[in-house]
């Protein structure tokens, strides 16, 4: 293995860091949202905020050589006319000397879900505004922590926050409109793109890229109505981000389906000009599973996602284009009802680098499994057998070819996981109840794995 290839582990700053009003730091959308409706919330999740050089200490004993973390955008900027908060500076910054004075490389996701309440009270994503003010806190990003960070992500999985927030409705602000989808998901990549102009007109050192929730696609037989539906999927699921993001190019093909029925003026010549002359660097892939369609068959469209666990069910049927398997009577499932299938990321791997042919990092990568942390050590050899069986997909990959720069699990520790609270928990290190930290079975494993340099991986192959 190559002595700079990245072996990390990765959080998002509303799931972790706590200390929502904290330091001056403004309210986001999920602060909002969430204490409106009365659900568990991120106020304390991990504590992050107070606790992050014990956090970072541990990576590095861990073995780990880089930290995939996000910014808070309301952390930073204060409100809509751009006042920068000094206190959220200084944090971020003590927390990147720290990863350093480990020898941890910062890889720093600027937007991971957590948009400014004062944006989302002028329409959020809805807006193009939203765009520019996002334009306005990236600048503000590169000029304070280009010192020390050479890895930047514009935006973290555009397509599970604008489809899960204006589209299926479970995340804020809780919308069930295709047209508000349609224009979010445009205008999220239309802030990607001034983020990356701007990083290239300040002439930072390093590069910058985007991170995709990556679900490859598979269908159930190879008839054409499945090649078609498949396509559908693969537009639906991939091709608007990774196309628009790394050839500046939104599909061809989506576009005509979409603009038979919803009005597609609000795309500019000028602001495809910026997506068209502003590509990424590097392209950040969030591996969980694969998705297996078949050809739309009847009924409505029907997206419906599991965030509860056991009982619950998961249904993505988009009428006329696809519908999405999740009950294959031999596949092994986790309680959400995600398939654990490491051959996708072989597999998806070699697609995605055929196609764009940049440098790829596995941004994300983990299972979510019910644990009691009350224990002083997490047997949780079900992680452990999970990641082991990713890597050597990974592996496979890059002994095809494939040119992968890092892999980063999801989490570092127990975070608070969006709509599933604490009971879902992802991390090698366990948080209980009193935020004391606890290395699970996992953590050592994957520290013994990557001092051995990835050879202690039980490797594992798959028939084409």
């Amino acid at each position: 293995m190559d002595k700079d290839f990245l072996w990390g582990s990765a959080t998002a700053s509303y799931q972790c860091e706590g200390a929502y009003d904290v330091d001056e730091k403004a309210a986001s959308i999920w602060d909002v949202y969430l204490h409106e409706r009365g659900l568990e919330n991120g106020d304390v999740a991990s504590d992050h905020y107070h606790f992050y050089k014990e956090d970072i200490k541990q990576m590095a004993e861990g073995g780990q050589n880089s930290y995939r973390f996000s910014l808070s955008w309301p952390r930073i900027i204060k409100d809509r006319e751009g006042h920068v908060n000094e206190k959220g500076i200084a944090f971020y910054r003590d927390l990147m000397k720290t990863c350093l004075e480990y020898g941890i490389k910062p890889f720093v996701t600027i937007y991971h879900w957590d948009l400014p309440q004062y944006y989302e009270d002028i329409g959020g994503w809805l807006n193009k505004q939203t765009c520019y003010g996002y334009e306005r806190y990236a600048e503000v990003c590169f000029e304070v922590f280009h010192d020390l960070v050479k890895d930047w992500v514009t935006f973290n999985e555009p397509k599970y926050f604008t489809a899960s927030g204006y589209l299926i409705g479970n995340y804020p602000p809780g919308h069930n409109d295709p047209y508000e989808f349609i224009l979010a998901a445009y205008n999220v990549m239309y802030a990607s793109a001034l983020g990356v102009r701007a990083f290239r007109k300040g002439g930072y050192d390093g590069q910058i890229g985007i991170v995709h929730s990556f679900a490859p696609v598979n269908g159930v037989d190879d008839s054409l109505k499945t090649k078609i539906a498949m396509r559908f999927a693969d537009n639906y699921a991939n091709n608007w981000i990774l196309d628009t993001a790394a050839k500046g190019e939104i599909p061809f093909d989506l576009l005509c389906v979409l603009n038979e029925r919803y009005d597609l003026s609000f795309m500019k010549k000028e602001e495809l000009q910026v997506i068209k002359e502003n590509t990424v660097d590097f392209l950040g892939l969030n591996y969980y599973s694969h998705m297996l369609v078949r050809p739309y068959s009847e009924g409505e469209t029907s997206l419906v996602v599991n965030n509860s666990g056991a009982g619950g069910k998961n249904t993505v049927i988009i009428k006329g284009w696809f519908e999405q398997i999740f009950d294959l009577p031999d596949a092994q499932y986790n309680e959400w009802g995600t398939q654990i299938y490491p051959k996708g990321l072989q597999k998806g791997l070699k697609e995605a680098y055929e196609r764009y042919h940049l440098p790829i990092y596995i941004t994300e990568n983990g299972i979510g499994i019910r644990e009691d942390v009350s224990v002083e050590m997490v047997d949780d050899q079900e992680r452990i057998d999970f990641m082991n069986d990713h890597i050597s997909a990974m592996l496979n990959a890059m002994e095809e070819g494939v040119d992968v720069r890092g892999y980063f699990a999801w989490s570092s520790f127990d975070l608070y996981s969006w709509k599933n609270g604490m009971a879902k928990r992802y991390g090698l290190v366990a948080v209980d109840e009193d935020l004391r930290r606890k290395p699970k079975k996992s953590y050592y494993w994957y520290r013994d794995m990557i001092a051995s340099g990835a050879k202690s991986i039980d490797r594992k192959h798959w028939d084409e």
